[in-house]
């Protein structure tokens, strides 16, 4: 497929709902869902007897041996219309690479084709209680066996290997790092439902914190935690007789690696040559160009995602968004900066999964941001997961 998404700007959200951020919730999972989605329904302006199609993208958020429950650990498209009391016209789990910009497609193909009117999607995060990497395995089975005996496994080995690499090529500082990461809690600080709502991290705390696999620390880390996010999506001409202003979905581009490669091996040159491809299709879909997007907002589930989505989508050259951030390039309080983490991202707010960066989209773009509103916010993109496992979606303020 080539050329202008035709369904660009046809779909719309129209209202949203976001949980509180907390490291274990009170609540069960589907409990704490339902809560959520009744909220961004009401905010909608709309009743729950509307809502005719549940989209979701529930892989599970953890590693280990935790088990994946229905209600309890994930929440399933099915699993929170039935609990909701709804039958509906249109429901379905994202399961590929790129979590958020998959269920947005489906949420938008829907809504575009007709097979919904109104379609919630929710995305709801659940942090197991014990060791988040708590691993029983006794034997490493099938292509772990040349890896997990010398130490090699997890997400924290596989984003050491990229990061060393980008260090090693371009000469990055921890400094340049200790500033993405202060950024990120900076602005996280100042939202309310953050699990780091007033708390900030002072960059020397940062270069102060012990390392978990070299050159990753623990702040480079997003922190695991319990919470629930849901938008409500119509056609556009619906939306404009709904209570807040609609934030139109121009586009959206996903990614996959296509070189093999023994689980958790992502070389730098893979990474940034399928983020090349993903974004060109991104641009391309959506009908923008970089330099029209005020508003990016980078995934940061890991720190280092910061620097390749920065250069992934020409916000800088190859090897210089450590060079940018040093210079103050990327501080959301500075004028002429590029606010890739003006809502704090996971970084800044707690481990899920891409939403932050979606919803400074829509509340910066549906002028609901409050005293966080930036002057000039038009055209919005959010990225998620990894440049070569992710995608990224571009949202604007009026249709074009």
């Amino acid at each position: 497929m080539t050329g202008r998404f035709e369904a660009s700007n046809q779909v719309a959200v129209a209202g949203y709902a976001q949980s509180p951020v907390t490291r274990h919730s009170d609540q069960t999972l589907g409990a704490l869902a339902m809560e959520t989605a009744r909220s961004a329904i009401e905010d909608a302006g709309l009743v729950v007897g509307d809502v005719d199609g549940f989209v979701t993208s529930s892989l599970f958020p953890t590693a280990g041996a935790h088990s994946a429950e229905d209600g309890v650990s994930v929440v399933s498209a099915n699993w929170l219309a039935g609990h909701l009391g709804v039958n509906p016209r249109y429901a379905a789990g994202f399961q590929g690479f790129g979590q958020i910009p998959g269920a947005v497609s489906l949420a938008v193909n829907a809504v575009a084709s007709g097979a919904a009117k109104y379609v919630l999607v929710h995305r709801a995060l659940h942090n197991p209680r014990g060791r988040y990497h708590e691993n029983p395995i006794e034997e490493a089975p099938g292509s772990q066996q040349w890896t997990v005996p010398q130490g090699y496994f997890g997400p924290l080995a596989m984003i050491a290997l990229a990061y060393n690499e980008y260090v090693q090529r371009y000469g990055a500082s921890r400094e340049a790092m200790a500033a993405v990461v202060s950024e990120a809690r900076k602005n996280g600080a100042r939202i309310p439902w953050s699990y780091w709502h007033a708390k900030p991290l002072p960059a020397s705390e940062y270069l102060d914190a012990p390392m978990i696999n070299d050159p990753i620390c623990r702040y480079d880390c997003d922190i695991p935690v319990d919470g629930v996010a849901a938008f409500l999506f119509t056609s556009a001409e619906r939306a404009r007789d709904l209570p807040h202003q609609p934030v139109y979905v121009a586009g959206y581009a996903t990614g996959a690696p296509m070189r093999h490669r023994l689980p958790l091996h992502w070389p730098l040159d893979d990474i940034m040559e399928v983020a090349s491809e993903t974004t060109r299709r991104l641009w391309e879909r959506s009908g923008v160009q970089p330099r029209e997007v005020d508003l990016p907002q980078v995934y940061d589930g890991f720190s280092p995602f910061v620097y390749f989505w920065m250069e992934a989508l020409g916000l800088c050259p190859a090897g210089e968004a450590h060079r940018m951030v040093l210079d103050g390039g990327i501080d959301s309080d500075r004028a002429g900066a590029v606010p890739v983490l003006s809502g704090g991202g996971a970084l800044g707010n707690g481990r899920m999964h891409g939403v932050p960066q979606m919803l400074e989209c829509y509340l910066q773009l549906a002028g609901r941001a409050g005293e966080r509103q930036r002057a000039k916010a038009s055209i919005g993109l959010a990225c998620h997961s990894s440049p070569h496992f992710g995608g990224a979606v571009v949202y604007a303020s009026e249709p074009f």
